[in-house]
Formats: structure tokens, C-alpha cells, sequence
């Protein structure tokens, strides 16, 4: 099936240059683009693409805004945010939103392409280089290096960091969504982890963010 896409960014050069680069892909399709959040977010909601390609800086609603009004409206557009700043305050923010993506402007186009097919699949894809800069951050390591958790508590961590809802993660490992959310709980207390970036942290700890 083709990917539907949906560009937001305001430079109309970038925007040109992303839409052919993509839809030179049999698989991936631009359906929509806009120059600003606030239009982006009424395409989406119009069109509902399987994937957002959303510049951070953008004028009269960034892409930090757009991210979480799309959370707040509980699109089922995947984000993936594409910006030359490398500010880690950013990553920070994008994680715990939930963003399906991050991505620098400088990578390679096969990059670009192997992450819109990522998040299109339902996982997590988070720009090399941006992994390397959360490896740097993460201080507890220690800590939770001895600790481990059970089989099936690490393989409903892995789907959790990778961006797997709750409802998929039991479908897929074929267990309740109550057992689901038990695991969740267990392995956040023996990880002394308090949110949703903090398990992303640790997954880029552990590699489990690693292309397969």
C-alpha cells in the first residue's frame, strides 16, 4: 500500500526538494503540504496521511505545537520531526510527545526515506547522531545496569520505546491490555523510570533502537 504523506515546513525550496525526493518511491506518496503549523494541522486533520513530516521552526505554530495538538486531537498521523537544530531540550520534548521520528535536515536522503517507512510500520526511528547525544544524557545507567527484568517485562519495554500503543503491544505479544499495563508498571519501579522519554532513554541504552 502506498504511505500517504503530509510536508510541513515553511521553506518552500526544502519542500520542493522533499516531495520529489518522495515521491520518486513507489511506496510514498505527498497528498498535502503546508508553510506553517497551523495550516499543517488542518491538512491533517482533513486528509489524516499516515505520516506528518514536520519541521520544528516554523512561524505562527511551530512543530513542537503541532505535535502536541496532534496528540491532543489523537491523530493517528505519525510525526516525524525533521530540523537543523540539535538542541537536546528539543529531543527532550519530542520524546516525551511521543514523536514517531526525529530526524536532522543534514542526513542522507536514504535516511529520510527509511525513517518515513519506519514510522509508517508503527516504530520508533531516531536520527543516529541524535542517539548518540541521548546516549550522553542518560546518567543512570549505572544504576540500572544490574537491574533486570523479565523476559516478557523487556519485550513490552522494547515495544513501549519503539512507539507501540498499549493496545498493540497486547495484541501482539497476545496478552491483556491489563497485563500489559502491569509490566509497563513493574519494569518502570525497578527502573526507577518516569515517563515515556525516560523509557526511550533507556532503550537507547540498552540498542534496542537499532535497525535489525
Amino acid at each position: 500500500m502506498t504511505i500517504r504523506i503530509v510536508l510541513a515546513e515553511d521553506h518552500q525550496v526544502v519542500r520542493d526538494g522533499l516531495k520529489m525526493l518522495i515521491n520518486a518511491q513507489e511506496d510514498l506518496k505527498v497528498v498535502g503540504e503546508a508553510g506553517n503549523g497551523e495550516q499543517a494541522l488542518k491538512i491533517i486533520l482533513e486528509l489524516v496521511p499516515d505520516v506528518a513530516i514536520v519541521d520544528i521552526s516554523m512561524p505562527v505554530m511551530n512543530g513542537l505545537s503541532l505535535i502536541a495538538r496532534m496528540n491532543e486531537l489523537q491523530s493517528s498521523t505519525k510525526a516525524l520531526a525533521l530540523t537543523a537544530n540539535e538542541d537536546r531540550a528539543y529531543m527532550q520534548q519530542l520524546l516525551k510527545l511521543g514523536t514517531a521520528g526525529y530526524l536532522l535536515k543534514r542526513t542522507a536522503a536514504d535516511d529520510l526515506i527509511q525513517a518515513i517507512r519506519t514510522v509508517a510500520a508503527g516504530r520508533r526511528y531516531i536520527d543516529a547522531e541524535v542517539v548518540s547525544a541521548l546516549v550522553q544524557d542518560i546518567s543512570d545507567n549505572t544504576s540500572t545496569s544490574g537491574v533486570q527484568l523479565s523476559e516478557r517485562e523487556e519485550e513490552v519495554m522494547r515495544l513501549i520505546a519503539k512507539g507501540f500503543a498499549t493496545k498493540e503491544i497486547a495484541a501482539t505479544l497476545d496478552i491483556s491490555i491489563k497485563t500489559v499495563e502491569t509490566y509497563k508498571a513493574r519494569s518502570m519501579i525497578k527502573l526507577d523510570l518516569h515517563g515515556r522519554s525516560d523509557i526511550v532513554k533507556y532503550a537507547i541504552s540498552r540498542g534496542w533502537l537499532r535497525d535489525d
